[in-house]
């Protein structure tokens, strides 16, 4: 039973036959955002052009975002997002053992410098105030480039917007991963951000009351 905030909306007409048969054949189900977002089809269409319009980014590595993506999505806590992130790294070919590791990047030892400090980058844009530095922005340019740089900020800032308002909206994961034998992800440890974790742990509690009231 979904646990949404809104209640999905039936998704009816000819462009939402269209859009439910690419989500199908991409995901293996229809996501529930669609059924959310559905109540507002102009802002439906608006984020799948943008996420159409991303895909044609080729400034930055592609393992990268994904890494930068997973990083947004284990600090804000958007679990929708990050189960979506991790199945997406597999069926793109990316190296999964690394996405796996991604919510612990911190303490694994399988990342490059550059990988690190791409999560590090992602994670200081996604604090409230941001907390990225001249330094990590410096070693970042030299290694990156002023394309791949200017891609990857965009990229970051999107997945936040996408995490956010999947939060707000009440959605949750749908086990896309799972669903194709990916083993489960490792844990994110207790953040050293203040501004991190407490309101993760609020959320995870609230899931749990909506799920037993459900």
């Amino acid at each position: 039973m979904s646990t949404t905030r809104i209640p999905p909306a039936r998704i009816t007409g000819p462009y939402g036959a269209l859009v439910t048969r690419m989500a199908r054949r991409m995901f293996g189900d229809t996501p529930e955002p669609l059924g959310v977002l559905w109540h507002n089809r102009r802002v439906l269409r608006a984020g799948l052009a943008q996420g159409r319009g991303t895909q044609k980014w080729d400034a930055c590595d592609n393992g990268l975002k994904s890494y930068a993506h997973l990083a947004v999505m284990s600090l804000v806590g958007c679990s929708w997002c990050l189960d979506l992130g991790y199945f997406e790294a597999h069926h793109k070919g990316l190296d999964v053992n690394k996405a796996r590791e991604v919510p612990g990047w911190r303490e694994s030892e399988v990342f490059t410098p550059l990988e690190r400090d791409v999560m590090e980058y992602a994670e200081a844009m996604s604090f409230t105030p941001p907390t990225v530095t001249d330094e990590l922005s410096a070693r970042l340019l030299a290694e990156l480039g002023a394309p791949a740089l200017v891609e990857l900020t965009a990229y970051v800032a999107m997945a936040n917007q996408a995490a956010r308002t999947n939060i707000a909206l009440g959605i949750e994961s749908q086990g896309f991963s799972a669903s194709c034998g990916l083993r489960p992800m490792a844990q994110r440890p207790t953040p050293e951000h203040p501004a991190a974790g407490t309101a993760a742990d609020e959320r995870t509690a609230r899931q749990g009351e909506r799920r037993a009231s459900s």
